[in-house]
């Protein structure tokens, strides 16, 4: 008799399209008022011709509306479902959203010098990386519990793609390292059945700002907003307001 390797299960890790608050580099955490720009809308586009070719059979998404946007252009090219979860959303920032991400500070983000510091730091009236982590380890191992019924694509955002890779690879959230991770960027993790995880390999690759053809690039670019351009520079008091109506389509 002869036997077989089992057939590899490959998982790739989206995150969603640059969006009118990364642009302007405001914290996004659980609001629903982010949109994708014409820039983020294409780079979902050049994700999904990436893909097509790939045996992709479901997109998971986090349910916040820049990451559904995104899984739903990436799944009608690929012609599969969309299927949504909470688990996957970006960090709660409470009480900071809608204010400057180059205002938050240690104690708050738990994160300092691109290494995760202190698990229990939360903004007010927000969560913990511990808090996060947990959700991404309770995706993760229901992830790997799925039956190897062909390939997934899952919709994600920066914060909530680092702990998902690191529960995927065994890695303690204490101390890792906060690398970037681009708007619209992929990241390959191959799991084999029936073992949950016994191999895994990831691939950073396109951040893509534009629909021109060009070779793949694997790189992650190292912007901390996830964007080609450098943030712009606004004072807020509260809330902001509806940014400019050319960043939207």
């Amino acid at each position: 008799m002869i036997l077989r390797a089992p057939r590899q299960r490959v998982v790739w890790l989206v995150r969603h399209g640059q969006t009118n608050w990364n642009r302007l580099g405001w914290v996004q955490g659980h609001l629903g008022s982010p949109r994708l720009t014409l820039r983020g809308r294409a780079q979902a586009r050049r994700v999904a011709s990436l893909l097509v070719t790939k045996d992709v059979r479901v997109v998971y998404s986090s349910d916040l509306r820049r990451t559904r946007c995104t899984a739903e252009i990436i799944a009608e090219r690929l012609a599969c479902p969309v299927r949504t979860d909470a688990r996957l959303r970006e960090r709660d920032f409470g009480q900071l959203e809608g204010s400057p991400a180059g205002a938050l500070r240690p104690e708050v983000t738990g994160r300092d010098r691109g290494r995760v510091a202190d698990l229990a730091a939360h903004p007010p009236g927000g969560e913990s990386l511990d808090d996060l982590a947990a959700r991404c380890a309770d995706f993760a191992g229901w992830l790997e519990a799925r039956p190897n019924d062909g390939d997934a694509v899952t919709v994600a955002h920066g914060g909530s793609i680092r702990l998902l890779r690191a529960a995927l690879c065994g890695t303690e959230p204490s101390g890792m390292t906060w690398g970037s991770v681009a708007n619209a960027s992929v990241h390959r993790l191959v799991l084999r059945s029936p073992t949950p995880l016994t191999s895994l390999s990831l691939v950073p690759t396109v951040h893509t700002a534009s629909t021109r053809d060009r070779p793949l690039e694997e790189t992650v670019r190292s912007d901390p907003f996830g964007t080609d351009d450098p943030p712009r520079t606004h004072r807020m008091v509260g809330r902001p307001s509806t940014p400019p109506s050319e960043l939207i389509e």
